[in-house]
């Protein structure tokens, strides 16, 4: 069994791509297990740039087998463009495939999101990309969300979006006050069962497929999104992400026991950052955080919002350590 797994130690945004490129050069496999669109990374492939949100960085090789695993929300439209955009630039997700247990993100999760980061007072924002993850994981959570599994069949799929599309335009019209949001049923259902054709070849049992592709003697290569700080249970709640970004997280996001992830490394950056609201007692709110962010770039991936800067907190370094149980620690951006 030859396992490893990129794990964040900070807020997000360490370089985890740089990282999970160069290990996934010498994988079989490489495997999403959390998050959704609301994550991404950046790739230099030959000079080539490739801002990965749901495909999982092993896709930018041919000889690699991806997974989208159990434990990560996908937006069909999200992932065709995504793949629509890796042809346009010559490389295939022909070996990608989906778990049948991961839930799928709606128009009215995105829809939610906004509504609930618009209805919140200064002060009260997460920070939130409103891509519908974390409607989309709270429905999951209330056990009437939709799985890939329920896409994947159009009667199961009909009845399911029914009760959705009524019970959230309720929602947006009486409880948030926004009927501007509200969406079409018969519109959902023509478009998402036109998305279910495009990737049904791509849905699977992944669980099954992953364990006997360890148990075969393949090396696995987990891929993490995010960051421990973000992390739902123990990062800077309430300004988290809505998932496990932890080593943890990945054991149930991939469907497997917690003893088959070995090899675990942490990605540090050498200063910090974060993209949106919450604690972060190193920011420098002057001219070096001004610099620091000019000469790193640090703007999002997926949103392009100015991350905030500051010094190193290796307070939070130790404690993702001890939290993730690390193996190695991966140090990046040095040079600026």
């Amino acid at each position: 069994m030859a396992t490893s797994m990129v794990i964040g130690t900070q807020w997000g945004d360490e370089g985890k791509g740089k990282v999970v490129d160069y290990l996934a050069e010498q994988a079989d496999v490489v495997v999403r297990s959390q998050g959704g669109n609301n994550a991404g990374h950046t790739v230099v492939v030959d000079d080539q740039a490739f801002a990965l949100r749901l495909l999982p960085s092993g896709i930018l090789y041919d000889n690699k087998e991806n997974i989208i695993g159990t434990g990560v929300v996908v937006d069909p439209k999200g992932l065709l463009d995504e793949i629509k955009g890796l042809e346009e630039k010559g490389k295939s997700a022909k070996n990608l495939k989906i778990s049948d247990r991961a839930h799928v993100v709606m128009p009215y999760h995105r829809a939610l999101d906004v509504a609930e980061e618009n209805s919140k007072a200064e002060g009260q924002k997460i920070g939130t990309t409103k891509n519908g993850i974390g409607p989309c994981y709270a429905d999951k959570v209330n056990r009437v969300g939709i799985r890939m599994c329920d896409l994947m069949d159009p009667e199961v799929f009909k009845e399911k979006l029914a009760y959705s599309v009524k019970m959230k335009n309720a929602m947006l019209e009486k409880v948030y006050n926004q009927p501007e949001l509200m969406v079409d049923y018969d519109t959902l259902l023509e478009e998402y069962l036109g998305y279910a054709d495009q990737i049904r070849h791509m849905v699977t049992d992944t669980n099954v497929e992953l364990f006997e592709m360890i148990e075969s003697g393949k090396k696995v290569l987990f891929e993490g999104a995010q960051a421990t700080m973000l992390d739902l249970d123990n990062g800077t709640y309430p300004f988290v992400t809505s998932s496990h970004p932890v080593a943890g997280g990945a054991s149930t996001g991939a469907g497997l026991g917690p003893n088959y992830l070995k090899g675990i490394v942490g990605v540090v950056k050498a200063y910090s950052t974060r993209v949106g609201e919450g604690p972060f007692p190193s920011e420098l709110l002057d001219q070096t955080g001004d610099k620091i962010r000019n000469e790193g770039h640090e703007f999002g991936t997926v949103t392009g919002r100015p991350r905030r800067c500051g010094w190193l907190d290796l307070v939070v370094v130790k404690y993702a350590a001890a939290l993730n149980s690390l193996d190695h620690l991966a140090i990046t951006r040095l040079d600026i």
